[in-house]
């Protein structure tokens, strides 16, 4: 693109307002998944009797329409990204209640739903549309004193854990959480709270193990690798083990050939044996430039609402990225939770897409009359 800086236009204004770097880091990331679901998926397609590049055919089809959604989502000012998670969010919260009466059960869960032909995981839309009317919630009611917002947003926290909790999906349940606890400390939580609600976590998570049977498996797993089938986690140390600093080189790994899910929640345990832990490092590298970038624009940021749902945002994109990683490399009990923008599937792409425009949009420059539409 070649925009002056005297362009007027809404791309030219959007040009010269919004955080490149950052989008060049999510293009990048992008770029890898594309390279690693290429290295990865044919084997595991060959597996199930699919065509060896149905996978790399979805995530192309998924991944084009994503960039659009990212980029045309930061176009928008605060005022409609506020517009828009609160529409997305009620459809969220329909789909999430519909998908307990009519969705598929997989693996012991019931997650997904079929909308016009199309398999769609409500919760990864719902992540960072909570983020945004979570914040709006609580920037009101520092705002306006006497506007129950902070009771809204727990109400609306509260509602979306126990609809996750019924599929179940425990991991989602966590990150929203956390997005809600860390909007609810920067929107002022007095000390005292706070340690109530990490006593609170600690309660949850304990109760979490003894009420959830494939929580309380993972659990066992992950103290006791070999009490119990940790096939997968060992698997994927392995492939580090492998690939070095290096790794094997494009096509040579064979972790791929045994992982069932070597394209979504191991994808970095491909990376590692056939790019070396030096690409690795740079995936490591793009997420938390694009967190940490994220944080330093807001730091002369003055709109309490924008504060909050930029880092409700990021807080549910680097913590994602650490659950993944961190369950690859066996730091954690295993979580299905895709790698963003790298791992295969739609409905986390797009999600994720969704939640960076916001963040993309919020973070824009803004000056004179533009501060008005906050």
């Amino acid at each position: 693109m070649n925009f002056g800086r005297t362009d007027t236009s809404i791309m030219g204004r959007w040009w010269w307002t919004v955080d490149r770097w950052t989008i060049a880091a999510l293009f990048l990331l992008a770029g890898i998944g594309l390279l690693l679901t290429m290295a990865a998926s044919p084997a595991v397609a060959d597996r199930i009797g699919a065509d060896s590049f149905h996978f790399i055919r979805r995530q192309f089809i998924f991944l084009a329409p994503a960039m659009v959604v990212m980029v045309g989502v930061s176009l928008l000012t605060p005022k409609q990204v506020r517009r828009l998670g609160v529409v997305g969010f009620g459809c969220c919260l329909f789909l999430l209640l519909a998908v307990l009466f009519v969705g598929p059960e997989v693996k012991g869960a019931t997650r997904w739903i079929n909308v016009a032909g199309i398999s769609i995981q409500p919760s990864e839309f719902t992540k960072p549309t909570f983020a945004v009317i979570s914040a709006w919630m609580f920037a009101e009611s520092r705002l306006n004193p006497g506007f129950p917002g902070k009771s809204i947003a727990t109400g609306l926290f509260l509602l979306t854990a126990l609809l996750l909790l019924r599929q179940p999906d425990v991991g989602q349940t966590l990150i929203i959480a956390s997005v809600w606890g860390g909007q609810f400390f920067l929107a002022g939580l007095p000390m005292i709270l706070v340690l109530g609600l990490v006593v609170l976590g600690v309660v949850g998570g304990v109760g979490a193990y003894f009420v959830f049977d494939h929580v309380q498996s993972r659990v066992d797993r992950f103290l006791d690798p070999t009490g119990g089938d940790a096939y997968q986690v060992m698997t994927a140390l392995n492939a580090f083990k492998n690939g070095g600093m290096f790794g094997r080189g494009p096509g040579e790994g064979r972790v791929k050939l045994v992982l069932p899910d070597a394209h979504t929640d191991f994808i970095l345990a491909v990376a590692g044996e056939e790019f070396g832990i030096a690409l690795c490092l740079v995936v490591v590298a793009l997420f938390a430039f694009i967190v940490l970038r994220g944080f330093s624009r807001l730091m002369k940021e003055e709109n309490l609402f924008v504060v909050l749902a930029t880092a409700g945002l990021l807080v549910q994109f680097g913590l994602q990225a650490i659950v993944n990683m961190a369950s690859t490399l066996r730091l954690m009990p295993t979580k299905g939770m895709t790698l963003p923008f790298i791992s295969y599937g739609g409905s986390s792409m797009l999600a994720l897409a969704l939640g960076m425009g916001m963040v993309l949009a919020l973070t824009r420059t803004r000056y004179g009359s533009e501060e008005v539409e906050r």
